[in-house]
């Protein structure tokens, strides 16, 4: 029997551009644009609201309340990458503090998300690194369990493939195939001009129900209204 390689370091990314592009639109509009889809879980936020990221993930698989595969991950990531750290929305556990945050930034990585607990908020918050997690959690966790790392991830109700684009902003995390991305980039600048346009005919005085062309919606359902 063949044994599982924990560590692929073989897997394509996006070209920066292509990621540059993206990062342009928020997460909402990515998650419409592309089809209601690619939304990670709603519990995942950042630790300050104006943080904000995109770029390719990095998959990691923990054990709840262990980071070993955490800091493997960071030995081998890539300027750019966001690591991606699944710990079973593990919430009662600090996996990633400042120290930790200090070894991403030095490399140049882009961001840190989890499902699992961070610490040291204040400090990660005045270094300027990006992190989004399930949880904030002074626990302590430790370094025993081996798992894999650039191997498909099942992370908050999405499944996660290296490389694939990740996109945060203050209203969470949407994940883009890295193969769709340039169809998306497409479809939300369609989705964003139409927005703009919408917006500025509401100030010319357009009302909801005629610009979102609800006239006949609300007839058919018996919308009644006092005269």
């Amino acid at each position: 029997m063949q044994e599982m390689i924990h560590v692929k370091t073989k897997f394509q990314r996006p070209d920066a551009d292509v990621v540059s592009r993206l990062a342009a639109f928020s997460s909402a509009t990515i998650h419409e644009a592309q089809g209601r889809k690619g939304a990670l879980s709603s519990k995942i936020k950042p630790i300050d609201r104006s943080m904000s990221f995109c770029g390719p993930a990095v998959t990691v698989r923990c054990a709840p309340q262990d980071n070993l595969m955490l800091q493997v991950a960071i030995h081998y990531a890539q300027a750019g990458d966001v690591v991606l750290v699944g710990a079973q929305e593990f919430s009662d556990a600090g996996i990633f503090g400042d120290v930790l945050g200090n070894a991403m930034k030095a490399k140049g990585i882009a961001a840190m998300v989890t499902d699992s607990g961070v610490r040291d908020t204040q400090d990660l918050i005045e270094l300027g690194l990006p992190v989004f997690s399930g949880s904030t959690c002074i626990k302590g966790t430790v370094k025993e369990t081996l798992g894999p790392i650039n191997h498909p991830l099942v992370f908050g109700d999405e499944i996660i493939y290296p490389g694939d684009i990740l996109r945060g902003d203050a209203d969470g995390v949407v994940v883009v195939r890295r193969e769709e991305a340039e169809d998306v980039i497409a479809l939300s600048q369609a989705r964003d001009d139409a927005e703009r346009e919408l917006i500025k005919q509401y100030h010319a005085g357009g009302t909801t129900i005629e610009l979102c062309g609800l006239t006949e919606k609300l007839k058919a359902k018996g919308l009644l209204v006092e005269d």
